[in-house]
């Protein structure tokens, strides 16, 4: 596996284990309802209008902003979409942080020695 794609995969694992906020948030419509390959505007029929809608940094396409409350709590959500508009994530991050962790993720190990030395 290389390594870059495992460290979003680890980077995922950390965010979106959090078994706290999917329990709180599990009957949210957004989480609960959307479905990868879900236009925009089934997105927003079912969530309303984002907080923010941005473009994407690393790949092509367009991430909506939401902020989940329940009990008192309050989260932020992102639904992302591809080039073709079409839902390809979901996670209780903003579209900012699920930017960093793929831009992250991208990046070239440091740990790894090109033979040099030091």
């Amino acid at each position: 596996m290389n390594k870059p794609l495992f460290a979003l995969l680890a980077v995922l694992a950390a965010s979106s284990g959090c078994g706290s906020d999917s329990q709180v948030y599990r009957n949210q419509p957004l989480v609960a309802k959307i479905e990868n390959g879900m236009s925009q505007d089934q997105v927003q029929q079912i969530g309303g209008k984002p907080l923010a809608i941005t473009d994407r940094t690393v790949e092509p396409g367009t991430c909506f902003d939401y902020k989940l409350v329940q009990a008192g709590h309050q989260q932020f959500y992102n639904v992302s979409f591809d080039g073709a508009g079409k839902v390809d994530h979901t996670s209780f991050m903003s579209c900012a942080e699920w930017s960093n962790a793929q831009q992250r993720a991208r990046e070239p190990s440091h740990s790894v020695s090109s033979g040099g030395g030091y």
